[in-house]
């Protein structure tokens, strides 16, 4: 019982309990009619479209979908009484394809390319975000200007890639010894219609780290040939590390084996591979939880370098397709402090947002917090993920060309060659930044 506004509760009159519990059911009662009425009501008033709402679409799914309510939509739904209709897929873009050209896409969509959004803002499916988004907030490798000056993205979730995982248990002479054993790397390249990216990822990995960011910065947008020394090499060196073409066993597991099971081998007993070359969230698949997973930079790990050129990053990035007030509301909030923290708090993702640095203090996870720190290291270079930021068709061939190069190594030549030539298409929107200097 609460206390009265003058002071404490006071026991109701009457000579025993019995009316004090049909009180109570009375009560109970009404405030459940109350409770259902109210329910009705904001159905009605979403029904009759009195209520503003503002359509989202992102590729999160299951728990990060839950994530993403609880901590981001369901805070900004009660805040400005604003209705998100999410809509979560794993194949966005091919969602949001559809949409645009059946003349029905989103207010608000969250896609991990930058490649991909720039085209859409070349046909002028984007809102710029002059005045929605102060890019001073994140830099220009994540909130990047297109040659007209303006920015139409900016990243929600960011995540770290130049990293190697490994179970605490394993030492650092191990995982020296390891790095030279195809059998020891956990790879799987199935993602659906977008399989084929963690070799992207590695073959990018490669180039930054042996070559730094200029050459990596300089493919990126186009102007470094696939056939050139330094792009081949990636590839050779890719084939070494993970024995591409050899190993039949290994390499059907591979090519069979989804990139979210790849690490799967981690739990078995005895292990079947103990080093994994992935982006920051797979440290939230159960099996790295199980093993305490521990990362190490892919520079030191794999070229002994005493430290990183460079850290390659990737983030999921919020763009703005209808002009309207509750659109617009929706972008401010996603770009601000607020939200941006609430998202990392859960440990679903990392910030580089300006006010979101995590203090030496703050709650959470010694893995998460370092992450976020290097994410955030203004002493570092940061590169953009190079097959995220090219045109759309190059990114998908790209990816189709990792797996065939998987099985057929001898293919190389003729891969390269049908890369530069797609990559000289005439019409092609190529991003012009990918890097932040330090």
């Amino acid at each position: 019982m609460s206390a009265h506004a003058g002071g404490p509760a006071t026991a109701a009159p009457g000579p025993g309990p019995r009316p004090a519990r049909r009180l109570v059911r009375t009560v109970t009662v009404v405030a459940s009619c109350l409770a259902l009425v109210a329910a009705a009501v904001v159905v009605g008033v979403r029904a009759l479209g009195q209520e503003p709402t503002v359509t989202l679409l992102a590729n999160w799914t299951g728990p990060d979908q839950k994530n993403f309510r609880r901590a981001v939509i369901e805070p900004f739904e009660r805040k400005y009484r604003i209705h998100v209709d999410y809509q979560g897929s794993n194949a966005e873009s091919q969602v949001l394809g559809a949409d645009v050209e059946a003349g029905t896409p989103p207010d608000v969509v969250v896609l991990t390319g930058p490649g991909e959004l720039a085209d859409y803002a070349r046909q002028k499916h984007l809102v710029p975000l002059d005045g929605l988004v102060d890019r001073d907030e994140f830099g220009t490798s994540w909130a990047t200007p297109l040659a007209d000056g303006h920015v139409y993205w900016f990243p929600l979730k960011a995540d770290l890639k130049s990293i190697v995982w490994y179970p605490a248990d394993v030492g650092g002479q191990q995982r020296r010894q390891a790095v030279h054993d195809p059998a020891q790397w956990c790879l799987g390249m199935g993602s659906g219609a977008t399989s084929g990216w963690p070799g992207t990822d590695w073959i990018e990995d490669i180039l930054l780290q042996r070559y730094g960011p200029d050459v990596y910065a300089r493919w990126a947008r186009g102007d470094l040939p696939w056939g050139s020394k330094q792009v081949r090499d990636a590839w050779t060196t890719w084939y070494g590390l993970v024995g591409a073409g050899g190993d039949e066993a290994l390499l059907r597991r591979a090519l069979k084996t989804p990139y979210r099971s790849a690490s799967e081998p981690v739990g078995a007993t005895p292990r079947g591979c103990t080093l994994e070359h992935q982006a920051s969230f797979i440290r939230n698949q159960p099996v790295w939880q199980h093993a305490e997973g521990r990362y190490e930079p892919s520079a030191q790990l794999i070229f002994g370098a005493p430290a990183n050129r460079a850290w390659e990053v990737s983030g999921d990035l919020v763009a703005l397709l209808h002009d309207t007030p509750q659109a617009k509301q929706l972008i401010r909030y996603l770009a601000s402090a607020e939200a941006q923290r609430a998202w990392t708090t859960q440990e679903s993702g990392l910030s580089v947002h300006a006010g979101v640095e995590p203090a030496p203090g703050e709650a959470g996870s010694d893995w998460h917090r370092s992450l976020a720190r290097a994410l955030r290291d203004e002493g570092a270079t940061h590169c953009f993920d190079a097959s995220d930021a090219m045109p759309p068709a190059v990114r998908d061939a790209f990816a189709e060309a990792t797996i065939e190069f998987l099985a057929h190594p001898t293919h190389l030549d003729a891969l390269l060659r049908s890369l530069d030539t797609l990559s000289d298409s005439p019409g092609l929107t190529w991003v012009p930044s990918v890097c932040s200097a330090p």
